[in-house]
Order: structure tokens, then C-alpha cells, then sequence
């Protein structure tokens, strides 16, 4: 009967290629104000992050060019799938957050959308944008872990070196 304090969260969609195209500084949790029949088509997972991206109008934070399908049930009360949507943040964060954008050569990029609790959320990352070659360093960095982890694992099991 003891129910765990952990937040229950449901991810809806993710932005991979974010992570692959930008070096994330820090990261929030904002979240978003959204119609009835967007919520509805969140729940079904159609929601996509590939072209999304955040951006300052008017002291607030906006959210472009994420897409959630028209709810396949809603009436002349649907919404439009790609308009823009408020990002709920305290504003002290928005206040932070837009002193570090104004630096330049920061950008915001959501990495992820997920239920927490029932409250539809977006992560939100300060990231600065890679070259192609800091790409190619991190895929040669990642796969040079993955052999090492390999490796003792191996080494932690008794099985003998391959290769």
C-alpha cells in the first residue's frame, strides 16, 4: 500500500537529432499551454519535435513549429497542428534563460515532450550548436565508451579478449 513518491512521466515524443546537432548547456522543464484537442492527440502520442524550436516574443517564450496532429475525433473545435504555443516557466527562469540567449550563439531547442503527473511538459535545452567535426568527435567518443563498457564487461564475466 506505500504509493512511491516518484513523478510518473510518459514520454510522447523525443528530438534525437538535437542532441546530435547542438551541445546542451542546461536544461529545463516548462510547461505548455495547450487547447483540449491538442492534449487529446498528446495522449496518442502524435506529437513531433523535428523542426521545434523556442524563441523570446514580448518578455515571454514561445514554442514554433512543433507539430501535433488534429485530433481524429475533434470537430470545428480542432486545432491547427503546427500554430505556436506558450511555454509556462517562472520569471525568474524565463529572466535567466534570456540573458544567456542574448549572449549569443545560444539557441533554445526542446529535446523532449512527456506527461508528468498528468501535466503535459516539455524539456528545454540551452544549447549551442556543434561543427561537423565536434559531431564527428562525439560519435568516435561514444562508440570508444561503448567498446570500453564492452570490454569490462567481458573482463567482469571471465570470458577471454575477442580480436
Amino acid at each position: 500500500m506505500n504509493a512511491s513518491r516518484q513523478p510518473e512521466r510518459r514520454l510522447i515524443a523525443s528530438n534525437k537529432r538535437a542532441r546530435h546537432d547542438y551541445t546542451v548547456l542546461k536544461t529545463y522543464e516548462a510547461g505548455i499551454a495547450l487547447m483540449g484537442t491538442e492534449v487529446k492527440s498528446l495522449r496518442e502520442g502524435r506529437a513531433s519535435l523535428v523542426d521545434a524550436f523556442a524563441q523570446e516574443r514580448d518578455g515571454e517564450i514561445l514554442l514554433y513549429g512543433l507539430h501535433i496532429a488534429e485530433y481524429a475525433y475533434g470537430t470545428w473545435t480542432n486545432h491547427q497542428p503546427r500554430r505556436t504555443r506558450k511555454l509556462l516557466l517562472h520569471r525568474a527562469e524565463i529572466d535567466r534563460i534570456l540573458a544567456k540567449t542574448r549572449e549569443g550563439g545560444v539557441t533554445l531547442v526542446p529535446l523532449s515532450m512527456y506527461f508528468e503527473n498528468g501535466w503535459a511538459k516539455v524539456e528545454l535545452a540551452l544549447a549551442r550548436g556543434r561543427r561537423s567535426y565536434d559531431k564527428r568527435q562525439a560519435l568516435a567518443e561514444r562508440d570508444a565508451n561503448r567498446e570500453i563498457a564492452r570490454e569490462m564487461g567481458r573482463h567482469l564475466k571471465g570470458h577471454p579478449r575477442r580480436g
